[in-house]
């Protein structure tokens, strides 16, 4: 059965989506070769993204995460508007992401589980005012509340648990979907892999350009970019 196919039968789509679902928009990777996490750095990325190395460290943190993790310039790609067509047409239950780049919903879809945070989303860890990654991006230094605390992004750093509420609805979302598309992960990072054995429905679609430890399992396996993929595909409007 064609991919095509698949999604015309399909009531409850649910599109669990990596890293790989943003690179055609611009944003790179981390596990690839020419990734973020092969790239050389005095300290090794995934310390810097820690909750350890932003408290003992948070002006390097910063600086890191300004030149590396703000892609504001970034617009969706076909696959982010392909993914809202089918949300309006009613046949896409809900994304889950693993990205925190905001592009779904800068797309136009609303039912979005972001797993690992958000750019777009910055508190004060004293006083709790909310601050847009603008704030972030424009500052200098270790970015300051008007309180004089310091304003820390909603994303989920190696070592803090996942937000309770978001794991809750993705895990309800794919336990009620009848096909689940999971695309540009390597299914590596969990508790965000896992998430994948709450699926009972009827067709398991993997989009990923490189192997993955759930090729066995998949109805359908495509080696192709994402946004190609899934642009030429019906939008069911």
């Amino acid at each position: 059965m064609t991919l095509e196919e698949i999604v015309t039968k399909s009531k409850r789509i649910v599109f669990f989506g990596g890293a790989g679902v943003s690179t055609e928009s611009g944003i790179p990777d981390f596990r690839s070769e020419d990734g973020l996490y092969r790239q050389k750095y005095a300290v090794p990325p995934e310390t810097i993204l820690s909750a350890s190395y932003f408290h003992a460290h948070p002006e390097q943190f910063f600086a890191f995460y300004r030149d590396k993790m703000l892609p504001l310039h970034a617009k969706p790609n076909a696959a982010h508007k392909k993914l809202a067509a089918w949300e309006r047409a009613g046949k896409l239950l809900a994304v889950v992401t693993q990205n925190i780049d905001g592009l779904h919903q800068a797309a136009g879809s609303r039912c979005v589980f972001e797993l690992h945070g958000s750019i777009h989303r910055n508190y004060c860890m004293r006083c709790g005012k909310f601050y847009p990654a603008s704030f972030l991006a424009e500052s200098s230094g270790v970015p300051v509340c008007t309180c004089g605390g310091i304003v820390k992004p909603d994303v989920v750093l190696y070592g803090e648990q996942l937000d309770s509420e978001t794991v809750n609805g993705a895990v309800d979302a794919i336990a009620a979907a009848d096909t689940l598309i999971v695309a540009g992960t390597s299914l590596t990072v969990y508790p965000a892999a896992g998430f994948l054995d709450y699926f009972r429905g009827d067709e398991l679609v993997l989009i990923n350009r490189d192997a993955t430890p759930l090729d066995g399992a998949c109805s359908l396996v495509i080696r192709q970019k994402v946004g190609e993929t899934l642009a030429a595909l019906p939008s069911f409007l």
